[in-house]
């Protein structure tokens, strides 16, 4: 009797992600916003909470393929308890969460029987507010809990917060180790493009360096040579595309596309 494969989330999350980069076209990005999908982050219509980790990427990547102007997502029956009904034929996106199930475990020093718990990963499958009816998308506002902000002034408080020493003095952006310095071009050199303003794409910027900046020893301690190696540079650089893209969602702006997207994307699709 053939044997059933069991259907592994993470894998297929993976692959979702790894085919949207290999339709990337001229190195945007899927968070790049180039097209009508929203890129603002993703909440849960139910709970009013934002999704977190790989399910951003996961929701990003599904409003960009479908141009889904909303950043408000819930399951069938979440919807149905709004009031909404998903339609006829829509296909759904999947995220993956987490639930604590407990198993029993020999204790290999005492040999009793202990209950412990793990998280163990789960596939759930959600609908876009563009999906729905009895949901207008003009009223797509915040949900309760949301915060309201103009997203320059949040870009500006958010950097003084982290403490990170940032000079404007340089002619490329770049954090510096050995100084535990982000050294970034003068703001005033920025010019905008016809989906960012000059303000965005020097905050999307200096956002890739802040996750680089939280690396180094004495803050994360995010050393990839022993898993990676001599790829180790391109794992980093991943690292700081995705954190600045999460980071550029939760302060409202419209990353900038990095001019160095061809030298990494085949480093990216590979790991």
């Amino acid at each position: 009797m053939a044997r059933i494969q069991k259907f592994d989330v993470h894998q297929e999350i993976t692959n979702r992600i790894v085919a949207a980069l290999e339709t990337a076209g001229e190195f945007r990005l899927p968070w790049i916003r180039n097209r009508g999908g929203s890129m603002k982050r993703p909440v849960n219509i139910a709970s009013a909470k934002s999704y977190n980790g790989v399910n951003i990427v996961s929701l990003w990547v599904a409003a960009q393929a479908c141009d889904y102007p909303s950043h408000l997502w819930g399951t069938y029956r979440q919807w149905q308890e709004r009031g909404c009904q998903v339609r006829r034929g829509e296909k759904s996106s999947l995220i993956v969460f987490y639930k604590e199930l407990e198993f029993e475990q020999m204790n290999e020093q005492t040999g009793a029987t202990e209950q412990v718990e793990r998280l163990m990963a789960r596939a759930s499958f959600v609908f876009n507010a563009a999906q729905v009816d009895g949901f207008p998308l003009d009223a797509d506002e915040p949900l309760p809990g949301e915060p309201v902000f103009d997203p320059i002034e949040r870009a500006e408080a958010f950097t003084r917060t982290t403490g990170a020493k940032v000079e404007e003095d340089g002619d490329r952006a770049c954090y510096i180790p050995s100084l535990d310095v982000i050294r970034m071009p003068d703001r005033k050199r920025f010019i905008g493009t016809e989906t960012t303003t000059p303000a965005e794409g020097f905050y999307s910027t200096l956002c890739h360096e802040l996750v680089h900046w939280s690396g180094t020893k004495h803050r994360l301690d995010r050393d990839m040579t022993g898993r990676f190696g001599t790829e180790s540079y391109a794992i980093e650089e991943l690292i700081a595309e995705l954190g600045a893209a999460f980071l550029c969602g939760d302060l409202g702006i419209t990353p900038e596309p990095r001019a160095d997207h061809a030298q990494y994307i085949s480093n990216w699709l590979k790991m």
